[in-house]
């Protein structure tokens, strides 16, 4: 991931950095080209062109132009606000108990899936997850979570066959949740092709029954420009806490990771890089390391 935009970012500032001199011209034409390596990543129009507009700003500073090394200081602007773009203020899960997360997301985008391999992973790190499956909508979305849930060695609460009320489904799941040994619950909800009311408002219900921590939207790496709408529908109906990349593997270019951190404010949790059940990882960010000399990337 971010491996086509790390290189074209790389060669960008290999060349803004050889300048002895540094003039509006010169940044126009980096940042011209910067723009068009966040689009071809399938970063969002909007969010390329807000990035592009702060850089802009920072990189035309007095200080800056008049500074002995104007290049690597232009450099060190563009790193910094990648990094926060990425995420810089990443902060961990809330697992303060009772530590209950609500996966959410379309069709698709791999919720079950990304539920299941949360739990390995929390299980990894000494804690003892509960799945809990509120998918009414898919019945083979509760028999997947099931077996993933005998895969990773974990109890899971199920439905009953027919039942249709999520209520009723998220109450007797906090009932069941009290007779388990668990720290850590994970609510795997349905998805539906596109945002509607009546997943919004199903999804809302379930929210307010359970008050959890953390609220994670799960969204495809290949949504493109469409991350930007999902992201956005989902966080100012829900409050998002944080957000989990699915399908990274077939994925370089990395653009839907930065354009929902950016309309969201909401940290990039998790990555999913592959199908085994362990692939679920702290997300990666662009391969541009500050240079020790100069600040630089390189």
């Amino acid at each position: 991931m971010f491996s086509q935009l790390s290189d074209k970012l790389q060669d960008i500032f290999k060349d803004l950095r050889g300048h002895g001199s540094i003039s509006e011209a010169n940044i126009n034409d980096a940042l011209r080209q910067v723009r068009l390596a966040l689009l071809e990543a399938d970063v969002h129009f909007q969010v390329a062109k807000d990035f592009i507009a702060r850089v802009k700003e920072k990189a035309l500073g007095q200080n800056v132009l008049r500074s002995v090394t104007p290049g690597q200081q232009i450099v060190k602007i563009f790193h910094d606000e990648l990094t926060q773009l990425l995420g810089g203020d990443n902060e961990p899960l809330n697992l303060a108990k009772p530590a209950r997360i609500i996966m959410v997301g379309l069709h698709g985008a791999g919720k079950t899936t990304s539920a299941a391999k949360l739990a390995a992973y929390l299980k990894k790190q000494g804690k003892s997850p509960l799945l809990i499956a509120c998918d009414l909508q898919r019945p083979a979305a509760i028999n997947q979570l099931a077996a993933l849930a005998g895969q990773v060695g974990v109890p899971i609460f199920k439905p009953e066959p027919g039942q249709t009320d999520l209520v009723q489904v998220g109450k007797k799941a906090l009932v069941w949740v009290e007779t388990q040994n668990g720290d850590v619950q994970i609510f795997d909800t349905a998805g539906r092709l596109e945002i509607d009311e009546t997943l919004v408002n199903e999804l809302k219900k379930l929210c307010h029954l359970v008050q959890p921590q953390e609220i994670l939207l799960v969204c495809d790496a290949a949504t493109g420009q469409q991350a930007v709408n999902v992201a956005t529908h989902f966080h100012e109906t829900l409050g998002l806490t944080g957000l989990v990349l699915t399908k990274l593997d077939g994925d370089a270019r990395g653009g839907a990771a930065l354009s929902m951190r950016e309309v969201t404010k909401r940290s990039i949790k998790f990555a999913g890089v592959g199908e085994k059940i362990t692939q679920f990882e702290l997300l990666p960010g662009p391969t541009c390391r500050p240079n020790p000399r100069d600040g630089g990337c390189g």
